[in-house]
C-alpha cells in the first residue's frame, strides 16, 4: 500500500473539520480480510477497501447500500451500531471528477479497459448517466460477467481498435501503470480519434497513456480527481459532515508531486 495517499487526504479533511482522528493505513492480505473486519467493528468508525478486496470483502460484511449492491463491488465501509455497511463512493466520484473536468458522457460512447471493483464502479456510473458502455479486458470470461450485470456489451480482442478508434471516452480502470509507470493498458499509438481519455491511475500523475493521449492533442483526466472525490464522500459517510475538498486536494498534490511518490 506504499501507493496510497489517503492518509495525507483524509487528516487534512479532519483538520479542516476540526475534528480529532487519524486515518492509517491497514495491510492485510486476502487471508486475513476476514480477521481484519473483525477489528474494523471493534475498533474504527470506518475503512477504505482498496485492491484486491473490493469484490471479496462482499463476504464478510453485514450490509450494503443499493449502490454497492448494485455494482457488486465495495470501496467503503461505515461501522455504525456494530455493524459492517459497505458502500461505493468510487462510482459517484469518478461522475464528479468527469462533471468538475466538464467530460460529457450522456448518450456517448465509453469504452472501459478492466473488469475489477474500479471498472464495475466505472461502468456502473457511467451507464447510469445514460452512456453506451463497453468493457475490455484481458479475461474475456469476466468482462462478460461485468456486463451481464451491468447492462455493458464486452470487447473481444478482434473488436478492440475499432472500439477504441470510435470511442467517444477512454477509461483505463486497471491499475497497469501504477507499479510501471511505462507501461499502458493499449498498444502504442492505440487510441481514440478525437475522443477524451482518463486513466483513474493516480500515481504517477502522468501516466504513459496520459503522455501519449496529450501527446496526440486529446483531452485528457488523471486519476487523481476521482481519488479525491471518492474520499470526500468516504469522509462525509464516516463524519456526517461536509469534506473541504481543496484541503484534500491540497494534501493529494502534495504526496504525489513529492520526491518519493512511488
Amino acid at each position: 500500500m506504499r501507493h496510497t495517499v489517503s492518509p495525507a487526504m483524509q487528516e487534512a479533511a479532519l483538520r479542516a473539520a476540526g475534528l480529532r482522528g487519524s486515518y492509517r493505513p491497514l495491510e492485510t492480505p486476502p487471508e486475513g480480510l476476514r480477521d481484519r473486519l473483525q477489528e474494523v467493528r471493534r475498533e474504527y468508525t470506518g475503512v477504505n477497501v482498496t485492491i484486491p478486496h473490493k469484490e471479496s470483502v462482499l463476504d464478510w460484511i453485514d450490509a450494503m447500500s443499493p449502490e454497492a449492491r448494485a455494482i457488486g463491488a465495495v470501496n467503503t465501509i461505515q461501522v455504525k451500531d456494530g455493524k459492517l455497511i459497505g458502500h461505493n463512493t468510487d462510482a459517484p466520484g469518478f461522475i464528479a471528477a468527469l462533471g468538475e473536468a466538464g467530460v460529457v458522457y450522456r448518450g456517448k460512447r465509453a469504452l472501459v479497459l478492466g473488469a475489477g471493483g474500479a471498472a464495475r464502479a466505472v461502468v456502473y456510473a457511467l451507464r447510469e448517466g445514460g452512456a453506451y458502455v463497453g468493457v475490455h479486458n484481458r479475461s474475456l470470461e469476466r468482462a462478460q460477467a461485468l456486463c451481464r450485470d451491468l447492462g455493458a456489451y464486452p470487447v473481444t480482442e478482434a473488436d478492440l481498435e475499432a472500439a477504441v478508434e470510435g470511442c467517444d471516452l477512454l477509461v483505463n480502470a486497471t491499475s497497469v501503470g501504477m507499479k510501471d509507470p511505462h507501461a499502458s493498458p493499449l498498444p502504442r499509438g492505440l487510441l481514440p480519434r478525437w475522443g477524451t481519455v482518463v486513466d483513474i491511475v493516480y500515481n504517477p500523475l502522468q501516466t504513459r497513456l496520459l503522455r501519449e493521449a496529450a501527446e496526440a492533442g486529446l483531452p485528457t483526466l488523471g486519476g487523481v480527481p476521482m481519488l479525491v472525490w471518492q474520499g470526500a464522500l468516504a469522509f462525509e459517510l464516516w463524519t456526517g459532515r461536509r469534506a473541504d475538498v481543496e484541503a484534500m486536494y491540497q494534501a493529494a498534490l502534495a504526496v504525489l508531486e513529492g520526491p518519493s511518490r512511488l
